[in-house]
């Protein structure tokens, strides 16, 4: 049996017909679709004459060719005369007769092949006289599902997806997760279910909102059936916004059995409306979701229909916030969120995958931190588990596995899990793309136990959700300005456009000169020094004059309004962070007091939900709190090591 690999290797070959008539980037457009084409054709063979002979005695009679699928004993069936290894027997007409093979196919078969635009493609390779070459190199190439069992196919198909990504510098994660994380997520979301999933009949619903190629699916549902209930109904639902993943993805559920109706998306290329502004299964809830939505990805396509969501508040999908518009990521996850089913019906878990940035992107009152702070305050975060970086095959990035519920055992109520799984991993023979490393079965296990036992350890802590809030104080400090009247002062104001606007540039360099080589503690004695002299200038302008001159200084006087109250100094603002869990007001006597005796809290600057002082944030510095020190080496010990290498290309230059 051929592996994953080997298959995706001999497939691969083929790219050496289509250089120089094809970019790199476009040898995808003809090698997926003849793939699924072979694919189908090998998994039908069996079967092909019993379906000919049964067409044709139906062929006039009835207009539903349903009973075909019976025949052919797959959710599919052609009915053209042809197979591949037919099309070799008239190379002069092979893209006519290779166009009625695809139309001899069932309609579902057929919207495959039109979300891959194949049709273009089979005129360019009639074009380039290439095509009968193709296919007779695709015949080489075994595919039967009886000798390629479909894991083997799904990964070939996601190994060939890899390396035209590479071609075509996708974006990062983009289409393909690799399997072993996807199996160490599969394990996580149904960790704690034995006892549910055993029962007999049980059935169960997972959702993938931005699917590919459907690989986290299918592994969950094998995950599931291997370990928990072989005779479990478990019904895959997944949407997908590339035509050519989705294609895949669609052919793939065919061989296996699925309903294909549930895999929805594959938008063209001129109408992108993503799972974010277009949710095909906006009338569903699901028991389990699973996802690796891209990192870093504009969603302005999508931001009117995000926008209008966002409006509708708790009953839209995106009522907690909206992220930056440069990153679609915690769009994503308020959307798996809105996917759960309510605690009187079960519930519902997930598990994303993410790169860095929702951790900690967004100050107190921004989007994404109003994001996890609804997360939090809901008590749906249940673990966050940071994974190897170079785990990926076309990122190196750092991710992370967040784990979501609302179904939380007593004793996880309120409480986050984080677990540093970075060191869990073991390095590949062979580099595939950015990929150096993979999580091998038992570290897979290790990280599982962590989760699983909740207990604290080296890699594993346990927090109260309000260890991540805070409150973002503003602190103020007193406006003190001194004023010094020198020739380069009155030389700058002559260039400020508003004493040339009002054309009192001379008045008031005039005013300034009688006062230069003075200077001033205190704004009022300023003031008081320009407006004792005969020149007048309007309040306005002095108020800028005054803006203008002074510089602070911390023994000059402070300056108070009409009132008498201070006035604060908006240079020196700052921003303190609170926790949750302590009062602002002791904080503040004990860190700031004791170094700035002169600064306040400014009061008036309240969180928008509860009122109170100070706008409340959220954010998780995961690495902080598994920093490890490590002492810098001892620089004698450095400069030995230089001495050493000095000394060795030195003999290496007298030898030359």
């Amino acid at each position: 049996m051929a592996s994953h690999n080997q298959i995706s290797n001999t497939i691969w070959n083929v790219a050496n017909l289509l250089r120089g008539q094809w970019k790199n980037y476009e040898y995808q457009d003809v090698i997926l679709p003849l793939t699924v084409l072979k694919r189908l054709d090998a998994a039908l063979e069996p079967t092909k004459q019993k379906v000919l002979e049964r067409f044709n005695e139906l062929d006039g009679k009835v207009s539903d060719l349903r009973i075909l699928r019976r025949v052919s004993g797959y959710d599919f069936y052609n009915k053209s005369p042809f197979t591949f290894k037919k099309l070799l027997e008239d190379p002069s007409n092979i893209a006519r007769n290779l166009r009625k093979y695809i139309d001899g196919f069932s309609d579902n078969v057929k919207d495959i092949f039109a979300k891959f635009n194949f049709d273009e493609q089979l005129e360019r390779l009639e074009g380039s006289n290439i095509l009968y070459r193709v296919i007779q190199e695709f015949n080489l190439i075994e595919l039967h599902p009886d000798k390629v069992p479909n894991h083997e196919i799904g990964q070939a198909f996601e190994d060939l997806i890899r390396r035209f990504a590479e071609q075509s510098n996708e974006t990062a994660g983009e289409h393909y997760t690799p399997r072993d994380v996807v199996r160490l997520m599969t394990a996580l979301i149904f960790s704690g279910e034995e006892k549910e999933l055993s029962r007999p009949g049980i059935v169960k619903t997972l959702y993938d909102p931005a699917c590919g190629t459907g690989g986290m699916l299918t592994v969950g549902k094998d995950y599931l059936r291997t370990h928990f209930n072989k005779n479990a109904n478990i019904f895959l639902y997944g949407q997908e916004l590339n035509s050519a993943t989705y294609a895949i993805c669609k052919a793939d559920m065919l061989l296996k059995g699925e309903n294909i109706d549930h895999i929805k998306g594959g938008e063209k290329e001129h109408d992108k409306a993503s799972t974010l502004s277009n949710d095909q299964h906006f009338d569903k809830k699901f028991d389990y979701i699973i996802s690796n939505p891209p990192y870093d990805v504009e969603w302005k396509i999508d931001k009117t229909a995000v926008d209008n969501e966002y409006a509708r508040g708790k009953e839209g999908r995106f009522g907690a916030g909206l992220p930056r518009i440069s990153d679609g990521q915690f769009l994503f996850i308020q959307h798996a969120i809105s996917k759960f089913k309510p605690q009187s019906e079960g519930g519902s878990d997930a598990v994303i995958i993410t790169n860095g940035s929702p951790l900690f992107t967004g100050d107190a009152g921004q989007g994404e931190s109003e994001i996890r702070r609804w997360i939090m305050e809901k008590d749906y975060l249940e673990a966050i588990i940071a994974l190897p970086d170079q785990l990926f095959f076309n990122t190196g990035i750092p991710t992370y596995i967040w784990v979501f519920t609302n179904r939380k055992s007593d004793d996880r109520k309120n409480k986050i899990q984080l677990i540093d799984a970075r060191n869990r991993k073991t390095q590949l023979r062979k580099n595939l793309g950015s990929k150096r490393y993979e999580i091998s079965d038992l570290q897979g296990q290790e990280i599982l136990s962590n989760y699983t036992e909740f207990k604290e350890s080296k890699n594993v802590k346990i927090f109260d959700s309000t260890e991540f809030g805070y409150r973002a104080v503003t602190i103020q400090r007193p406006l003190r300005l001194k004023f010094e009247i020198t020739k380069e002062v009155i030389e700058k104001l002559k260039k400020n456009q508003l004493f040339l606007k009002d054309n009192l540039i001379d008045t008031i360099t005039q005013l300034l000169n009688k006062l230069i080589g003075k200077k001033y503690m205190s704004r009022t004695s300023l003031l008081e020094a320009l407006t004792q002299k005969s020149i007048k200038v309007p309040n306005k302008l002095l108020n800028i004059l005054v803006k203008e001159i002074g510089e602070h200084d911390d023994e000059a006087e402070i300056c108070t309004d009409k009132t008498g109250k201070q006035e604060p100094d908006n240079e020196l603002k700052d921003v303190e962070r609170v926790p949750l869990k302590e009062n602002i007001y002791e904080y503040f006597d004990r860190e700031v007091k004791p170094y700035v005796p002169d600064a306040w809290i400014d009061e008036t600057i309240k969180d928008d939900k509860d009122g109170k002082i100070g706008k409340i944030g959220y954010e998780i510095p995961f690495t902080r709190y598994f920093y490890k020190y490590v002492p810098p080496r001892d620089p004698e010990e450095i400069q030995k090591e230089i001495n050493n290498l000095e000394k060795e290309i030195k003999e290496l230059m007298e030898q030359t």
